[in-house]
């Protein structure tokens, strides 16, 4: 699993959200959400930003290059 993977998931469970909530939230699909967190697929910055700016963490926070 990568770094954003877990880091998704792991924001996501905090909030206590379910993956359809929170791509209702930020306005992304449910499926992206899903593939993102069992690392089928990679996002692009678009949404990786989207997603930093919804959690309140910076973009290499997400990526798994900061703390």
């Amino acid at each position: 699993m990568s770094k954003f993977s877990e880091r998704l998931k792991e924001l996501r469970e905090e909030k206590g959200l379910t993956q359809a909530q929170l791509a209702k939230e930020v306005k992304l699909s449910h499926s992206a959400i899903g593939h993102w967190e069992t690392n089928h697929r990679v996002p692009n910055l678009d949404a990786v930003i989207k997603l930093a700016e919804y959690f309140k963490v910076t973009v290499g926070y997400m990526a798994g290059v900061e703390d």
